[in-house]
């Protein structure tokens, strides 16, 4: 038995065939064909570690270095070969006919005439696969521990170097999970026998004592009170030492929105008791905040944002939001500019752990084909979250609602109780992050008491889902989906005040299609507002180059009197846009036409904001 190295090839053998090249002088052209070892995915290895491929129309290179660049090729092949298991691969690479261990052959190359192509022809054999025979584990093992339920390869498998690898990282993982967290893995030893063709694998671990955490300390911390820091800590004195449970009290804290930055490090060393003292670094963000915003659509013209955040009032990550927004700048959809004022105030872990009070005060003026609106709302939440992908939310609000419709001005007083749960597993914790694979859903019902010309009792039931499909594994080419369903019940259509209805049309549901468009009309054309509402989306997005992408997409949706939903008439929307990728999000600008049509509806529709447009 031999013993086997597994190897990775190193970088610097790579810069160094690149600086030869980068220096060579007369360039010497040639021809050459992929591996071909009827092996795919071997194949593709093969391709990928060659510099004869990768360079040759990238970095011309002189006679001597295409030879060392064929040498180099022959090393990465041979690794290749190795790393999935083929120990007796053979292979042979010629350059004009000559092997490259050739002595003659740089004078042989010196000797072609300018301008003349040679070929570079590579053959690969990779001869029978090795497959794993005996896995063996040596060493201090605990008592009670399995080792082998974690290692991730088992006799008869084949021998690939990267799982073998893979195995002593799993074992030294699953190791600091019970608790030792000073264990140590070696390298793998492993045998081959070539006469059956396997490879014995040998795995020596040393557990050392189990530990807990010891004495939690804090560093960074000023403005920040150190009693909610640690109140908001998941692992406490005492737990057994995990690395998970550690990492993810750290992103716990991260979620606080108070730090811009959260770190652990533990000590080199148990003490005396046995414990391992860990240490949170901790960098607050600046106390208070200041954004700008602006957002452009044919159908509602013009918006300016403003607004200013307070992200530690208290001292205990308490938050403070104040926002104004200058709204209706132009838009066929609007005949005059109004405005949106709001005050929020959220405090963490109100009452418990993930748990948080949310309380805001707006205030909103809007002219709209539909309606004209002057509101004041007080609304009081409290979210809470269940588990990583799902949350829920209660609440109540009471507004003072102005509203005039064909010109008949009521007044409203309404109380709502919303509930609401949320489901989000595409990992982002920023809303204008780009979602790439994943889904999300939302699932809401607002009882609501309204009071002004008539009493009426009603409740607005809403679902919405979206997926996104991640066509490229890269995030660069994503297929997005997005459904919604809505019904009111309770009380007839023009029972309820006109902002309470449904609307179709515009960003929000189908584009291309003036906003709230979709639906019963008056006769002269300006929409009554519908019981029920449903909307599907599809759209394709490609990045293009580092910061730019485009989108193609097709949207349709349905608004109707009956509170039922899917009645009405379907109308169909589509578009193309452009995107910049920016730190904060995605600058989206669409265009879209309607394929359909509607009363008074408009030609096209121009979307520009931040964010995609789902």
């Amino acid at each position: 038995m031999r013993n086997v190295l597994i190897r990775v090839m190193p970088a610097l053998a790579v810069l160094v065939l690149l600086f030869a090249a980068a220096k060579a002088a007369d360039p010497q052209a040639y021809t050459l064909s992929n591996p071909d070892t009827g092996d795919d995915e071997l194949d593709e290895a093969l391709r990928d570690a060659s510099l004869l491929i990768s360079l040759r129309s990238k970095t011309p290179t002189a006679p001597f270095a295409l030879i060392d660049r064929a040498r180099g090729d022959a090393t990465r092949f041979q690794t290749v070969l190795e790393s999935l298991g083929y120990y007796k691969g053979k292979l042979n690479i010629t350059i004009a006919g000559h092997d490259i261990a050739d002595k003659m052959l740089p004078d042989i190359l010196e000797k072609v005439p300018q301008g003349e192509t040679v070929e570079v022809k590579t053959t690969v054999a990779h001869g029978p696969l090795y497959t794993l025979r005996r896995i063996s584990l040596e060493g201090e093992i605990p008592q009670g521990f399995q080792p082998a339920e974690f290692v991730g390869v088992a006799s008869g498998d084949p021998a690939v170097a990267g799982d073998v690898l893979n195995g002593q990282a799993a074992l030294l993982s699953a190791l600091q999970e019970h608790g030792y967290a000073f264990a140590n893995v070696a390298d793998p030893i492993v045998l081959a026998d070539d006469a059956a063709n396997v490879l014995d694998v040998t795995y020596q671990m040393k557990a050392g004592p189990r530990e807990t955490i010891g004495a939690i300390s804090f560093q960074g911390l000023g403005r920040v009170n150190e009693s909610f820091v640690r109140e908001s800590l998941t692992v406490h004195q005492g737990d057994l030492y995990q690395p998970s449970a550690i990492e993810g009290a750290r992103a716990k804290l991260v979620g606080l929105g108070v730090f811009s930055s959260v770190s652990v490090r533990a000590a080199d060393a148990a003490g005396a008791d046995g414990s391992v003292p860990v240490v949170f670094d901790l960098q607050e963000r600046p106390r208070h905040g200041v954004a700008f915003s602006g957002a452009y659509s044919t159908d509602l013209g013009g918006s300016l944002s403003a607004s200013w955040s307070h992200r530690n009032l208290l001292g205990s990550a308490e938050q403070l939001n104040l926002s104004a927004s200058t709204i209706g700048l132009g838009g066929t959809a609007t005949s005059g500019l109004g405005y949106s004022v709001t005050a929020q105030f959220i405090k963490p872990r109100f009452l418990g752990d993930d748990q948080e009070l949310e309380t805001d005060l707006n205030a909103i003026k809007q002219h709209l084909d539909a309606y004209a609106q002057t509101a004041e709302t007080l609304a009081i939440f409290l979210r809470k979250r269940l588990t990583a992908q799902w949350s829920f939310t209660a609440g109540g609000s009471v507004t003072h609602d102005l509203v005039s419709q064909e010109n008949t001005e009521r007044t409203y007083e309404l109380v709502a109780a919303p509930l609401s749960s949320t489901y989000d597993n595409t990992g982002l914790k920023d809303p204008l992050s780009d979602p790439t694979s994943g889904e999300r859903a939302a699932i809401s019902i607002t009882p609501t008491l309204s009071r002004g010309k008539a009493t009426s009792f009603f409740a607005v039931l809403q679902a919405s889902g979206s997926v996104y499909v991640d066509l490229s594994d890269n995030g660069r080419s994503v297929i997005a989906g997005r459904a919604l369903v809505g019904s009111i019940q309770g009380g007839s259509n023009f029972d309820l005040p006109p902002d309470q209805r449904l609307y179709a049309g515009g960003s929000g549901t189908v584009r291309g299609f003036r906003y709230q468009s979709i639906g019963p009309h008056f006769a002269d054309g300006n929409p009554t507002g519908a019981s029920s509402i449903d909307a599907v989306s599809l759209e394709y997005r490609q990045r293009v180059l580092r910061n730019y992408g485009v989108a193609a997409f097709v949207d349709a949706g349905q608004a109707g009197a009956d509170s039922l939903p899917f009645n009405g008439s379907v109308q169909v929307g589509a578009g193309v846009g452009a995107r910049y990728y920016t730190a904060i999000g995605a600058i989206r600008a669409d265009v879209a036409v309607p394929i359909t049509r509607v009363p008074n509806g408009d030609a096209f529709e121009i979307y520009i904001s931040i964010g995609q447009a789902f």
